[in-house]
């Protein structure tokens, strides 16, 4: 299996162009929900507050996947 992360650390970097796609689709999405979050709240703390969960949700997600794609 090609090794798409490469774990320096406490993190996982991405070496290929399947690990760099990966890693854009999770910032992508997580900044799309940061932005849908911040329309409906005037209030940057509550919308960071409501983003949490969902950011905690995206990041164990990519986690996991960068852990598996990684060398062990």
């Amino acid at each position: 299996m090609k090794t798409h992360f490469r774990k320096a650390g406490w993190i996982f970097l991405p070496v290929s162009v399947a690990g760099w796609i990966i890693t854009l689709a999770y910032t992508g999405i997580s900044l799309a929900t940061l932005v849908w979050i911040d329309s409906y709240y005037n209030s940057l703390f509550i919308s960071l507050v409501r983003f949490f969960p969902y950011f905690m949700g995206y990041t164990v997600i990519w986690f996991w996947i960068a852990c598996n794609m990684s060398k062990s």
